[in-house]
């Protein structure tokens, strides 16, 4: 899989993709980042990106042209256009559902933006699929696009050293969190390891770890185990009755 991110800041990128399991990836050709600067596309002297928004305000807003020319070189590089992504805190809020969504296209072109944002034409003109990491505001979208990719790259083929590991993690199947996680030593400062994962018995194990993941999603994630029922409800109510588009 390609990204390409599109940054006014590609040097905070540097140390994040010389570690872990996204190096790896790279060099096993799995993965490719590309990294662009919002800069090389302007046209004056002080390479100036940002302007005061029309109507007053605070802060300043990164400019059209800049971002429509950098877009329209970057998406002409490669085998084919990628599927651009504008990380806002106003998205589509990134999930395991959008994850995989996202994980099937081989392209991905990422615009993080800073200070106050972007100008609304950008979104309007480029039509990108605007994505949140969460309700909060970061000092630009280059940690977000960090998280959406390491994200990513785990359900990439090749990319994980179990392959079914990330089948297993929370959300990942029922919705639900991941059922608590136990190694060597047996006991450590009084806390021992439940009986139940010592005994052996694959099916009462199996057993214990769904019932696990059911209360701690309960008690953690309300708001998911509520989703995940509508969610069946209204697969359930769509055989009957069909969906509104």
């Amino acid at each position: 899989m390609r990204f390409d991110v599109l940054t006014l800041f590609p040097g905070i990128f540097a140390g994040y993709l010389q570690q872990s399991l996204l190096n790896k990836a790279i060099e096993a050709g799995k993965v490719g980042v590309h990294l662009w600067n919002f800069r090389d596309w302007t046209t004056d002297n002080h390479h100036s990106v940002d302007d005061k928004p029309y109507g007053g305000g605070p802060g300043m807003l990164i400019m059209c042209p800049p971002v429509f020319d950098c877009v329209e070189h970057v998406q002409a590089q490669g085998d084919a256009p990628g599927q651009l992504i504008m990380l806002t805190p106003a998205g589509r809020k990134l999930d395991q559902r959008l994850v995989e969504e996202l994980s099937t296209h081989k392209r991905l072109v990422l615009l993080c933006g800073r200070y106050e944002g972007f100008d609304e034409r950008i979104a309007e003109g480029l039509k990108p699929l605007e994505v949140s990491v969460g309700d909060f505001i970061a000092n630009g979208g280059e940690v977000p696009a960090m998280l959406l990719i390491d994200t990513v790259i785990r359900l990439i083929p090749g990319v994980l050293g179990d392959e079914t590991s990330h089948k297993y993690e929370s959300f990942a199947q029922s919705g639900q969190l991941e059922y608590p996680q136990y190694t060597r030593p047996r006991e450590y400062r009084g806390m021992k390891v439940p009986e139940v994962l010592l005994e052996g018995n694959h099916q009462a194990i199996a057993a214990w770890r769904e019932k696990q993941s059911q209360e701690r999603t309960a008690s953690r994630r309300p708001p998911v185990e509520l989703q995940r029922a509508s969610t069946q409800a209204m697969r359930s109510s769509s055989e009957i009755l069909p969906l509104p588009n």
